[in-house]
């Protein structure tokens, strides 16, 4: 019967190489790590950095203009949730479309390269060839003009007060500042524009205008028949007639003037008016925002240093899945030999041969 559980006990008391457990992860053990597979980090690293340079060299730079607005209100102030709701509602109408589409005819973008992202481009061309997508017309190249120009603005309030900060990204320094002041101008104008007097609209105008005519025209003849009339046995109706259209002509202008006023009075009550100005205008930004090189390659570096290590432990892993082979026994001495993997390393193969000793098979009885 083969014993050879007592001959390892009796050795030194090594229990056999498969009966050892397994250490826990040290500091020792990750140095050693390291050292094996420094090779495998630095090349994922280099890799990773020529990567991250490649692209700093190729990406198109942003800049970012910046300008700051005051929204303040005229109505009486409320809680913090209300003054909230007002300026988050005057940030919504900076960004809107209407003021978008305000800007670009003013300054032409909509033939600008960097805003009609719809002239030119591969993707696009590809997806028309297939059917994809509607042939360009002049209007869609507007709405490309338009959302190409609102995924480049942005606003946000500055604490809890009445400031709000816009920002503007584009290719050209000068360009932003440009553009972002233009955003400015057309909020403060759509401010003052809505609250401005009532008779400054176009239709007011109009109907005030068509009645002040109609009224003197009215007035006019009267008068004129008066003073030419004949001693006729119809002239006093005809004058009482005339009289009658004058009066009504000028009624109905007096009229629409009083009910004018009293629009005014109410929209002056009912609707809060903001006071908009410009605080920080626009200036040409002196730096990219965008891409940071920093940012760039300290990322790659990291991203090199954690591929590397993951490599190196799955290759520690697939040697250490061949090193459980099956030991033989040896055919001239009757002892049990087990084979060095060749995934091994040279300079841990001497430290695990002399771990690892032969085992003498004895017979008992």
């Amino acid at each position: 019967m083969l014993n050879t559980t007592d001959n390892w006990l009796s050795r030194d008391n090594v229990p056999p190489p498969e009966f050892q457990p397994s250490p826990a992860v040290s500091l020792a053990g990750v140095i050693a790590f390291i050292r094996r597979r420094l090779l495998i980090i630095s090349l994922t690293c280099l890799v990773t950095l020529g990567v991250a340079i490649l692209y700093l060299v190729t990406a198109v730079p942003t800049f970012t203009a910046r300008a700051q607005l005051i929204v303040d209100s005229k109505a009486t102030p409320g809680d913090a949730a209300a003054v909230a709701t007002i300026v988050e509602s005057q940030i919504g109408i900076m960004k809107s479309e209407s003021i978008a589409s305000a800007v670009i005819d003013k300054l032409g973008l909509a033939e600008d390269p960097e805003f009609a992202t719809g002239q030119g481009s591969t993707v696009l061309s590809v997806s028309r060839l297939l059917g994809w997508s509607r042939p360009e017309t002049k209007a869609s190249a507007a709405r490309y003009a338009v959302e190409s120009f609102e995924r480049r603005l942005s606003a946000k309030r500055i604490g809890s007060t009445y400031l709000v900060e816009i920002t503007f990204d584009s290719k050209d320094p000068d360009r932003a500042a440009q553009i972002l002041n233009a955003v400015a101008e057309k909020y403060i104008t759509y401010q003052m524009d809505r609250g401005g007097s009532v008779q400054d609209e176009p239709w007011v105008k109009d109907r005030l205008s068509g009645l002040s005519t109609q009224a003197s025209a009215a007035q006019k003849a009267f008068e004129e028949y008066r003073r030419d009339r004949k001693d006729t046995a119809d002239s006093a109706a005809t004058i009482d007639k005339l009289a009658a259209a004058a009066e009504t002509s000028k009624n109905a202008y007096d009229n629409f003037r009083h009910m004018l006023r009293k629009m005014e009075a109410t929209r002056q009550q009912s609707a809060p008016v903001f006071a908009a100005s410009l605080v920080t205008q626009a200036l040409p930004p002196l730096r990219v925002s965008s891409p940071k090189p920093k940012i760039v390659l300290g990322i790659s570096i990291v991203a090199g240093v954690l591929l590397g290590i993951a490599i190196g432990v799955l290759r520690d892993l697939l040697g250490r899945g061949s090193l459980t082979t099956e030991p033989r026994l040896s055919a001239q001495d009757g002892r049990i030999e087990r084979p060095v993997p060749d995934t091994v390393r040279s300079d841990d193969q001497s430290e695990l041969s002399a771990k690892t000793r032969p085992v003498r098979l004895t017979g008992s009885g």
